[in-house]
């Protein structure tokens, strides 16, 4: 006879008795099987991850989730969580999965850099009469003009905002949320990539806003893909991950990805960590002209990289190796799933790379070759602008997206039980999330972010998102050390 877990639940589910009316609609909802009836209804506390999917349906408001706050013993240094976790593995052997970003208390930097304004002397702008330019282009540029047009421009993807949405892969997320990713991007004037996933032939239509992604494990990779999307990405990594593959498990391939992924239906999806046609530079470099030549020479190669300590010099060479767009995702970059330990302890933040990498490239004067697109925990309109103020030419929202769509960030996008129908391939899951409402929450979204970056300008006293890349004399640092305030290349407030 087993031994029976000690590990305590996370979370308690009350149910207030008086008010459930026992409706059931809780017990139906519950994705993870928390909740069941019998005689009313009745918790397995162990399975409730708090998505909060059934504080939402209960027509009566009879259902509240609270903390688990066991009486351990205080010690500062082994905290609750790492007691838990040290039982968790004691008891399975195995590694610690999570989803989503890095949600440990590091520094956040962009909580400790304010933005400038104009108010007497470089008087303001009124967004709401004066026109105000967000458009954005991405590509490489030439390093000269010239003023009879005979300048010869590689080719440019427009986005009317400098916000698109980060890559989320079909298999990883539904094709309802695939859907309204596109749809919204189509609506908003900008795009969404694919992720390793392929894209699923009901999305083809979109590809004027759809970037393509050729990931390790090549799924879906052919060439009417490469062609289908506005531009092709080559991902080497990601910033919850650096330095490891992805495991899409074969419960969440169902027939549907199995088609687009091209693998056998139920088999799981394993990414390598490498490339194994790239061990070097040239051999990227191979790469990125093969795309080139596969596609005509008509659209921009993007290489998306993790933020990591060496951030500066490895962009440096993608760039010398021919890529048109820089991908730098830092260490509270979203993910399905990946170990609990490398997201919360591998790479660096965005904001010290993104910095590190435009001063890079600024000194050896080849910033003008490529565009840079940074992600990693863009969570408003003001991260926004502080990203542009580093350096980043637009930024990529995943999180944000899904939480515009429904998501509760309960971290388990990797169990196949998302009760939202976002982090799913379950068909019951799946159709709980309407493609038309999510993308008009995700097309909301980005149309107030827009209002406010013009605001953000307005109050700078610039009519264009192009006065603000990279202009950190826009910037003030708060709290922060002299060493930090050097690598972001900003100044103290105050001065």
């Amino acid at each position: 006879m087993g031994v029976a877990s000690q590990l305590p639940p996370e979370f308690i589910v009350r149910v207030d008795r008086e008010r459930c009316i026992r409706c059931k609609r809780c017990v139906v909802n519950c994705g993870f099987g928390a909740l069941d009836f019998r005689n009313g209804v009745v918790s397995d506390d162990t399975k409730c991850v708090a998505c909060q999917r059934c504080t939402v349906v209960c027509p009566e408001r009879a259902i509240t989730i609270e903390e688990n706050r066991l009486a351990y013993k205080a010690n500062a240094y082994w905290t609750p969580l790492a007691r838990k976790n040290i039982l968790k593995q004691a008891e399975t052997g195995g590694m610690l999965l999570t989803g989503m970003g890095n949600d440990n208390p590091y520094p956040v930097y962009w909580d400790h850099l304010l933005i400038d304004a104009c108010q007497v002397t470089n008087p303001s702008i009124d967004p709401l009469r004066e026109p105000m330019e967000l458009r954005t282009y991405l590509g490489r540029k030439p390093d000269a003009l010239s003023f009879d047009l005979a300048t010869m421009i590689g080719p440019q993807i427009k986005l009317d905002t400098p916000i698109v949405f980060a890559p989320m892969s079909f298999g990883s997320i539904s094709l309802n949320a695939h859907l309204a990713l596109a749809r919204a991007a189509q609506a908003a004037g900008t795009v969404m990539n694919t992720g390793e996933g392929g894209l699923h032939k009901d999305l083809y239509s979109y590809g004027d806003h759809i970037i393509v992604q050729v990931a390790s494990g090549r799924f879906g990779v052919h060439s009417a893909y490469l062609n289908q999307g506005v531009a092709v990405e080559i991902k080497i990594g990601q910033g919850a991950k650096p330095g490891i593959g992805g495991h899409l498990p074969g419960e969440k391939v169902p027939l549907e990805i199995s088609e687009t992924r091209m693998v056998p239906q139920g088999t799981d999806c394993l990414s390598p960590a490498p490339h194994h046609d790239i061990y070097s530079i040239e051999d990227l470099s191979q790469l990125i002209y093969a795309i080139k030549e596969a596609t005509g020479y008509s659209k921009p190669v993007s290489v998306k990289i993790a933020a990591v300590h060496n951030v500066a010099a490895i962009a440096s060479g993608i760039v010398r190796a021919g890529a048109d767009i820089l991908y730098i995702d830092g260490f509270r970059g979203g993910t399905g799933a990946a170990p609990t330990i490398i997201r919360d302890h591998v790479g660096i933040p965005i904001e010290l790379a993104l910095a590190a990498v435009d001063d890079r490239l600024r000194q050896e004067g080849i910033r003008n070759q490529a565009s840079i697109i940074v992600s990693g925990g863009i969570r408003h309109s003001g991260d926004v602008a502080k990203a542009i103020a580093l350096g980043a030419d637009a930024v990529a929202i995943g999180t944000a997206a899904l939480v515009a769509m429904g998501c509760r960030i309960c971290q388990k996008c990797y169990t196949n039980n998302c009760s939202w129908g976002i982090a799913t391939q379950r068909p019951e899951l799946v159709k709980r999330l309407d493609p038309d409402e999510a993308t008009e929450h995700l097309v909301n979204l980005l149309r107030a972010w827009s209002l406010e970056l013009k605001e953000i300008l307005g109050s700078l006293g610039v009519n264009a998102i192009e006065s603000l890349r990279g202009s950190r004399e826009r910037l003030r640092g708060v709290g922060l050390d002299a060493q930090t305030l050097e690598i972001l290349g900003v100044k103290s407030a105050g001065r």
